[in-house]
């Protein structure tokens, strides 16, 4: 693993826009993993600016966001879907179509994370994924147990990562939906290059436990350990002493 420390949240967000957007001109039909939840707002800010100062285009890019709650259609408030349209989408010229997302009121969620495979697989896999970590080491949404599941799949919340998207339900945690869909982690490891940002005191204990623990399904971010590209992103409050 590559480890990069930054001072601040916001200098974080801006290295790793500048990083992304650098990708696509390299790149202009990149594949993107893309997370949601708190630590990326700033990210996503950042990435909107580099964006329409460099006059980036974003027409062949093709994005894949890790997970979506079940029983949450995809314009509901709370949806990451929603979130992925206001943070982002609407402020890039990518094409409606180019925006590969799970869709947690499918009415065969089983078909629908086939679906998603599937899509992933026949854009050529992801170039390049964006991770955040929960407090408990989940990425994406793959909880802690006793095994990991490869491929996305349907997965009952942890009630600490319930309490942590709260913001996304009026603070309501009886709001929450208790099940989400999520890329597996064989997914996410078959990514050509990752990167993982942690931002807050409170990331402090996973962060150390992913970097210097042993590998194992009760800390899923561990396994980032096997892969070979690898870049953890850190400001100074979520870097280990």
């Amino acid at each position: 693993m590559i480890i990069q420390t930054f001072e601040y949240d916001t200098a974080l967000a801006g290295a790793l826009a500048t990083r992304v957007i650098d990708a696509i001109d390299r790149q202009p039909n990149l594949v993107l993993g893309l997370p949601t939840g708190r630590t990326p707002l700033l990210f996503y800010a950042a990435l909107r600016d580099e964006s329409r100062a460099r006059g980036t285009d974003w027409s062949r890019v093709r994005t894949f966001n890790l997970d979506e709650f079940v029983g949450v259609a995809p314009g509901a408030p709370g949806s990451y879907r929603a979130y992925m349209q206001r943070e982002l989408f609407d402020a890039v010229n990518i094409p409606p179509a180019a925006v590969g997302f799970l869709d947690g009121s499918a009415a065969d969620l089983d078909a629908e994370c086939g679906r998603y495979e599937r899509a992933i697989a026949t854009a050529g896999g992801i170039d390049l994924l964006i991770l955040g970590i929960g407090t408990n080491g989940h990425i994406g949404f793959n909880e802690p147990g006793p095994g990991l599941q490869p491929h996305t799949h349907r997965v009952g919340l942890l009630p600490a990562t319930r309490a942590g998207n709260r913001a996304w339900f009026g603070g309501d945690l009886d709001r929450v939906p208790g099940e989400a869909l999520s890329m597996g982690m064989a997914t996410i490891m078959h990514a050509r290059a990752i990167v993982l940002m942690a931002t807050g005191a409170g990331k402090v204990p996973a962060v150390e436990r992913m970097l210097r623990g042993p590998i194992t399904t009760e800390l899923p971010a561990t396994f980032l350990q096997l892969h070979r590209d690898v870049t953890v992103m850190l400001d100074r409050a979520a870097s280990p002493r």
